[in-house]
């Protein structure tokens, strides 16, 4: 299509747009993930008004609309003020810009646009607590304002994401009717997602992946440990794929039949799916070499598994292998000292492993990505537990264990299992003393320690692996070394101590350099 037919394309129907309103949503930000979601919203029967920074980027999405196409339910306008107005009241505005100070500029520009009772709707990765002082500084000027998580990459805008509002349940009532509409859908017995009968066919029936998760910040706030999650999830993968490379040798299509194979079972996901698909590509151009060999191993991230991270360290909650999938990104980057590093020592020398003992192997790394997974999940949700006391948030974690099932990059069979345990006990502690995840730790953890000890011996890096098991084995010890702790800190900064035969909270003091000096009760 010529540009000289776009422009006048464009100038239709902005014409048309300006006589009234009459789009039910509008949508600034017109990279990958917003032109997705604009067509996934107009395929549910959504008017839909768009507005990006450059008006070359909206000239070149409508050519797109022209293909795909949107027929009159996308209305293109060059300037904000023309933008809003075509809006029905009250107008509905979802900014996918990126987090930060971009976000800051458009909603300060739009802001003077807004009538009372509008909503403004960011979906970007915003920091849970930018989104707090935001809701609430527009909720004092009469407009409402909801953080939502968009999880699903460009295809899950495109045909359904994962998404997770919070702000005013007020807010919610008038966004809701699209955002279940656009969400991925699932089977609401077994949790997996239903599809369309053809590729790109609106998906209405079914469990829409999302739901009210409470106020002001905390659909950013579950977004960000959904993505901390997603850390863990992709590095336990990995440290499975270094396993099988370097103590069983397997080839990259061996381990692509391997992780195929476990995406039939109780270890079916995404992320599980996509990697089968990754270790089978060959080099474009160069059929006798896999492309995963050809990829550079520095790994890059941008910020949320890092801010779930501190936001455990912040509220005290045990995040340890979240937080080393970060650390092992931050590792990876370091490429150049890594081989330099590397021509200083060499690995210790196992026996090859193979027949039987291979075969027993792989099932015990597969027990070890199993358990060190139930872990990761445990962590993050508990990790959302101590957030909601802290900050006030009813959040229901059925309700999020749910619309995790589908759209979003974490969603896996076993999620089914997290939603049951919600259901069946709403203030569980921790995912570990479900019976159902009990019962896996007790039968698969001799794999894991296996695993985690040949990975040791071998010197190959599985930091995510051992921090899980780590954590178990720490969460299930009725009697950690705290206790020496303690007294050392009780000894060089008087921090006191408490004592196994006094009530709780109650503080002892000791002169620690005389043995014989009595404790004093604090």
């Amino acid at each position: 299509m010529s540009e000289e037919r776009i422009e006048s394309i464009l100038v239709q129907v902005s014409k048309l747009s300006s006589m009234r309103p009459n789009c039910d949503v509008g949508l600034i930000g017109l990279a990958v993930m917003g032109q997705n979601l604009v067509l996934n919203m107009v395929d549910h029967g959504f008017r839909v008004a768009v507005f990006n920074r450059t008006y070359a980027r909206t000239k070149s999405f409508m050519e797109r609309c022209a293909v795909e196409p949107c027929g009159s339910n996308v209305s293109a306008f060059e300037t904000l003020d023309s933008f809003i107005e075509s809006l029905k009241r009250p107008r509905k505005v979802v900014m996918l810009v990126q987090a930060g100070a971009a976000t800051e500029a458009i909603i300060q520009a739009v802001l003077p646009l807004l009538d009372e009772g509008d909503v403004l709707i960011d979906g970007g990765n915003a920091l849970w607590s930018d989104t707090v002082c935001r809701e609430k500084e527009l909720a004092g000027k009469g407009i409402h304002f909801i953080g939502s998580g968009v999880s699903g990459g460009e295809l899950g805008a495109r045909f359904g994401p994962s998404l997770m509002p919070g702000g005013s349940k007020e807010a919610w009532a008038l966004l809701e009717p699209i955002w279940v509409a656009i969400a991925a859908k699932v089977d609401s017995d077994t949790g997996q997602p239903i599809e369309g009968a053809q590729p790109g066919e609106p998906v209405t029936d079914g469990e829409a992946c999302t739901t009210y998760v409470g106020a002001d910040g905390a659909g950013h706030y579950v977004k960000m440990v959904h993505n901390g999650i997603e850390y863990v999830d992709m590095q336990l993968i990995c440290e499975a794929f270094q396993l099988m490379k370097e103590l069983l040798q397997m080839s990259p299509d061996e381990m692509s039949v391997t992780f195929r194979g476990w995406n039939e079972g109780e270890l079916n996901s995404f992320l599980i799916e996509i990697t089968a698909d990754i270790l089978q590509q060959r080099d474009y151009g160069d059929e006798d070499h896999f492309l995963v060999d050809r990829i550079l191993d520095a790994a890059g991230q941008k910020g949320t598994g890092k801010w779930s991270s501190q936001s455990a360290l912040d509220l005290g909650s045990p995040a340890s292998a979240m937080a080393e999938a970060v650390f092992a990104r931050c590792l990876s980057a370091q490429k150049d000292e890594r081989v330099t590093a590397s021509k200083l020592f060499d690995n210790p020398k196992l026996p090859p492993v193979t027949g039987e003992q291979k075969e027993l192997l792989i099932a015990a790394v597969r027990d070890a990505l199993y358990c060190s997974k139930i872990c990761a999940y445990a962590q993050g949700f508990a990790l959302m537990g101590e957030a909601a006391k802290e900050y006030g948030w009813n959040l229901n974690f059925a309700n999020l264990a749910k619309i995790f099932r589908g759209g979003c990059i974490i969603r896996a069979r076993f999620l089914q299992k997290i939603t049951e345990a919600y259901q069946k006990q709403d203030d569980l502690s921790n995912l570990i003393l479900d019976p159902y995840f009990t019962g896996q730790l007790k039968e698969r953890q001799s794999g894991w320690r296996k695993v985690v000890s040949l990975a040791a011996e071998a010197g190959v890096s599985c930091p995510a692996f051992m921090a899980a098991l780590a954590y178990f084995d720490g969460y299930r010890s009725a009697t950690l070394p705290a206790n020496l702790l303690q007294a050392q800190r009780d000894y060089f900064g008087a921090h006191t101590y408490e004592r196994t035969d006094a009530p709780r909270g109650q503080s002892f003091h000791t002169d620690w350099p005389n043995p014989m000096r009595p404790q004093q009760k604090i």
